[in-house]
């Protein structure tokens, strides 16, 4: 439906960009609405999700300027069709449903108002990806088409070679693609793509000599490959070299992401005060647990591979026997989810910030391995509503994810997990310190009151014991994703706090009955949708929904 027509590109204008935004806000009451029905509902999510990809040829998507105009311009015909439907008397799991379709569109929209990656960020024309996330798509705004490396079992084969090499052998047209459409300055995001360029060049001549073997007739693709990554690099460094313009979105269109995309109902200043407040809680917390544990031996990290090793493996199957026992039901399909082969840092190598807390102890981050629970349960326990079947566009399920993986160390920690090994609490603490000061980060370059820079220098700063060190790559990484994905970096405390209010208001409403074991089960039952959605089915307080419709 909604054929594209290249003449209604002729009536985009100022007008009605200020059109969209106006008629995209909401103003606290639904608006008049017609007809339709769930399976509707259904049908036009099905449509929309393909409508939202852009034309790909010979695998180069299309996301030129008379492209994307003419998308910006036919999404409003879905936004009026969802509008249109009557969804008053559904159930209230359809009701929430319909407001993730919402909120997806409003996505897509917020996209070509604001965030424009494909004009004014580099990084979105990344050659590849490496590995899969630990949630439930890849975080941040990325380009239909990447090379996703984990996909390929190599020696490739059949089918998966020619995909490879079709995906391959578009890089060098995506980049010069990239060059006619990247026509908006912001310093910081070119910054990032000059950065991001570098490390695909050394990658891909790495593989180069890795396939050699197996595909010598790869390797001058690879090359090719290779040398369009070397002069788009060169192409950004001398458009950025007199760049001014900063990369934050400011407050208001920060607000406005959170409210209508994401569906969280906390402003950048409430996320401002309650990370700060969170900052402080876990610096004074930290502070009390050494002082607890002055008489205690410190906790010392391993010594070689091999005790790593046994420490990882002791971890995992501690954490499981407790969470089974104690927090939520785990079918057996979960048993290896969290075992893994490590790696292994000498004392003299760059131990970065969760290197340095796993070879404290491994327990406190098998708690936030709970994410991987969660892509357990999607794979094996398809959630029942198409809908929420399939991960979310625009990391809208960032606050779900991140904030149980978050929530669940101080939880797992109140439970008892910890209760033997006193000193590990303190990894918790440092933990919740680190991204409190990564999340401020995030916030203030939105604001752009920090510049990139001074978002990792914060970092760093405010990480305790110094364990976040300023050449490591995870405070480089993490800013970077914050700074093109608004709100990802404070989704893990906003996140944790509204699972907590949710726990206390599920807890208020069962009295004696509540049972933590009992809730994590039903909680799980809801998918990975924002926790507003959840918090709405659980416990049928729609406070938060209606200030955010």
């Amino acid at each position: 439906m909604f054929k594209r027509n290249g003449w209604v590109i002729l009536f985009l204008g100022m007008g009605l960009i200020a059109f969209f935004s106006c008629s995209s806000s909401n103003s606290g009451e639904a608006p008049e609405l017609e007809s339709g029905t769930y399976d509707d509902l259904v049908k036009l999510f099905e449509e929309w999700r393909e409508f939202q990809k852009p034309e790909v040829v010979n695998g180069v998507p299309d996301y030129t300027t008379d492209a994307m105009a003419e998308q910006f311009l036919e999404l409003k015909e879905y936004q009026n069709q969802l509008k249109s439907m009557n969804f008053s008397s559904w159930p209230v799991s359809q009701r929430a449903d319909y407001h993730v379709v919402r909120a997806e569109m409003n996505g897509l929209e917020f996209d070509h108002r604001v965030l424009r990656p494909w004009s004014r960020n580099p990084c979105f024309y990344a050659a590849y990806y490496i590995s899969p996330s630990d949630v439930p798509a890849l975080e941040g705004p990325w380009r239909y088409g990447t090379l996703c490396m984990w996909k390929y079992t190599f020696p490739l084969k059949g089918e998966q070679y020619d995909d490879f090499q079709m995906h391959l052998q578009a890089v060098p047209q995506v980049l010069e693609q990239a060059k006619e459409n990247l026509t908006e300055e912001a310093k910081d995001l070119w910054f990032l793509g000059i950065r991001r360029k570098k490390q695909e060049s050394q990658y891909l001549a790495n593989l180069a000599e890795r396939l050699k073997p197996d595909h010598p007739d790869l390797v001058p693709d690879i090359l090719k490959a290779k040398q369009a990554v070397d002069e788009f690099q060169k192409w950004l460094e001398a458009k950025h070299k007199n760049m001014t313009a900063p990369s934050g979105i400011g407050v208001e269109n920060f607000n406005w992401y959170m409210k209508n995309v994401h569906l969280c109902p906390y402003t950048w200043e409430d996320q401002v005060f309650l990370l700060e407040r969170e900052l402080t809680r876990s610096a004074a917390s930290l502070n009390l647990e050494e002082n607890r544990n002055r008489h205690l031996p410190p906790l010392k990290p391993p010594e070689n591979r091999e005790e790593y090793q046994r420490r990882h493996d002791e971890a995992v199957e501690h954490f499981m026997e407790f969470m089974r026992e104690n927090v939520m039901t785990l079918p057996e399909y979960m048993n290896g989810t969290l075992k893994r082969r490590v790696r292994f840092i000498p004392p003299n190598g760059l131990r970065d910030f969760f290197t340095q807390v796993d070879y404290h102890d491994p327990l406190p981050l098998r708690c936030h391995g709970t994410h991987w629970f969660d892509l357990a349960r999607m794979e094996h326990e398809p959630h029942p509503s198409h809908i929420r079947r399939v991960p979310l566009l625009y990391n809208i399920w960032d606050s779900r994810a991140e904030g149980l993986a978050t929530g669940m160390e101080e939880i797992a920690m109140h439970a008892g997990l910890m209760d033997d090994k006193p000193r590990v609490r303190e990894l918790v603490w440092i933990m919740l310190a680190c991204r409190c000061a990564r999340g401020l980060g995030g916030l203030k370059m939105h604001s752009n009151e920090f510049t990139l820079e001074e978002a990792v220098d914060f970092g760093v700063k405010w990480t305790p014991r110094g364990w976040m060190p300023k050449e490591g790559n995870t405070i480089w990484a993490d800013e970077a994703l914050y700074l093109q994905q608004p709100g990802y970096g404070t989704s893990y405390v906003v996140g944790k706090a509204h699972l907590e209010k949710l726990i206390a208001d599920r807890a208020e409403q069962l009295g004696d009955e509540f049972d933590l074991k009992s809730f994590f089960n039903e909680f799980h039952t809801h998918g990975m949708i924002p926790l507003s959605l959840i918090r709405w089915e659980m416990t049928g307080l729609e406070d938060e929904i209606k200030n955010l419709w």
